[in-house]
């Protein structure tokens, strides 16, 4: 990896009901590689079932993985959790299920919620709607991904559907987030002014549900010190530069 990696940290397969059938693990990898970009994250709505494949997929194409996810909070927030293992983010993907409302996904009218493997083959079907708000309230959801060593970023803040600040009126300091995410850049200016972020540090990300949706390499992430290592190191290198 170079010392300044093309990333997209939120993209979602055909586990999230409002991504195409399409978005599979090896097909997200696969147009990752093609459009240039070194570190993908999947975030898929409410749920981490298809993390394994598309980690497994990742490293076939030589594109370095995170596991994350988009949660819906209780308040109808969402909020991307980048881990810097697999193993937390399936224990927080375990810990979100328990709390999801038994509201059973109609395929008809919100599309499937596909588990694929690394091959596209089908392994299962989540039955509960992944796109309603959970019962997980933004500081109960702090806390539980802290304890899980997460990342924690407010999502496509600068939308007025489900976003921080235009649910709250702005993006509470004792929070304290370290990142923010736009999902597009130009909107950086007006979002700084009207939240009072100044001083922030944000990035940009594609909220991909279609593989064409899948950023290029426009966004990069400059390192802290020279990009060297296996995945575990690279991973971890690319969180603290992410934080720094």
């Amino acid at each position: 990896m170079n010392n300044r990696p093309a990333y997209d940290l939120h993209i979602h397969s055909c586990l999230s009901p409002c991504a195409d059938n399409d978005m599979t693990p090896s097909a997200i990898a696969g147009m990752a590689k093609l459009n240039g970009l070194d570190v993908v994250a999947l975030t898929d709505h409410n749920s981490t079932a298809n993390l394994p494949a598309f980690f497994e997929c990742c490293r076939y194409y030589g594109v370095l993985p995170i596991a994350g996810m988009e949660l819906s909070t209780a308040e109808d927030i969402h909020m991307l959790m980048l881990f810097r293992r697999l193993e937390d983010a399936a224990d927080f993907g375990r810990f979100v299920h328990g709390r999801l409302f038994p509201v059973k996904n109609r395929e008809d009218i919100y599309g499937d919620e596909l588990i694929v493997d690394s091959d596209d083959n089908v392994i299962g079907r989540e039955e509960l709607l992944l796109i309603n708000a959970t019962s997980i309230t933004v500081e109960e959801a702090i806390k539980e991904a802290k304890e899980r060593n997460a990342l924690i970023i407010p999502a496509h803040i600068d939308r007025p559907s489900n976003g921080m600040a235009a649910i709250l009126g702005g993006i509470p300091k004792e929070y304290g987030f370290n990142l923010i995410e736009l999902n597009d850049r130009l909107n950086k200016e007006e979002c700084v002014k009207n939240y009072s972020l100044e001083g922030s540090r944000f990035i940009y990300d594609s909220d991909a549900h279609h593989l064409w949706n899948i950023n290029e390499a426009v966004n990069r992430l400059t390192l802290v010190k020279e990009a060297e290592g296996g995945e575990d190191e690279l991973r971890a290198l690319f969180f603290d530069s992410l934080t720094a």
